[in-house]
């Protein structure tokens, strides 16, 4: 099979699921973005509640200045970023956006070890996102296998990476429900809007996790299964 084929059996199905997986993502978010929690209560407002209610009063809440979908946990600063339409939004997407930033938040006060082990790699994957390609083309073009097979390595610790992320996600999730539900941050109608959003946005990072293993597949068979 030619460099084509491979290319369309391992790269070209990944990116169709993920186009399917951010559009049903997006589509849920601004579903659940036009649905009102009862309480009233901001994203923002949520996030600090659980924070406080978890003993992390010194964890701030703030903006993030990316724009929509850009909330995150920074564990750097420790703190959470929320995107203006959830850290303002009174909806049930904002509620469960929110809990799930603190849930990251928690996994970092508790030592969460695949947690621990993803801020770790962090450096190490930092570097080998950016280096990776340019190292690829240098070697492909001047046909060093060596450099080549270090290239693919350092892809290698992204993908890593990737799987690494997999369960903090979930876990994230998982601590965001449970919160919402003990201190009665949702009600019952609202709890399944909640579960929706953050199960479309796990599935964003399953169907970068397919991605990044299909490409890894198919450099290794391209560049080093072709070796003379």
């Amino acid at each position: 099979m030619g460099n084509w084929g491979l290319y369309f059996i391992f790269l070209i199905p990944p990116l169709i699921i993920g186009f399917v997986v951010q559009h049903w993502l997006k589509k849920t978010v601004a579903a659940n973005l036009q649905v009102d929690v009862m309480n009233g209560l901001s994203g923002a407002e949520v996030a600090r509640r659980i924070l406080d209610a978890n003993g992390l009063q010194g964890v701030p809440v703030e903006t993030s200045p990316g724009g929509p979908l850009s909330d995150h946990y920074d564990p750097r600063t420790k703190s959470v970023h929320l995107s203006e339409p959830v850290y303002r939004g009174r909806a049930v997407a904002s509620t469960a956006i929110a809990a799930h930033e603190v849930g990251h938040a928690i996994q970092h006060a508790k030592a969460y070890a695949p947690f621990r082990l993803r801020s770790a790699m962090w450096p190490a994957v930092a570097f080998a996102s950016n280096a990776w390609i340019f190292l690829l083309l240098i070697g492909a073009f001047a046909q060093l296998f060596g450099l080549i097979t270090f290239a693919i390595l350092l892809y290698a610790v992204v993908v890593l990476f990737q799987l690494v992320t997999l369960p903090v996600e979930f876990d994230a999730s998982r601590r965001a429900m449970s919160q919402l539900h003990e201190l009665g941050l949702v009600a019952a109608g609202e709890a399944q809007g909640a579960r929706k959003v953050l199960t479309a946005a796990a599935m964003t990072y399953v169907a970068a996790a397919l991605a990044a293993l299909s490409q890894l597949a198919y450099y290794a068979l391209v560049f080093l299964g072709n070796r003379s």
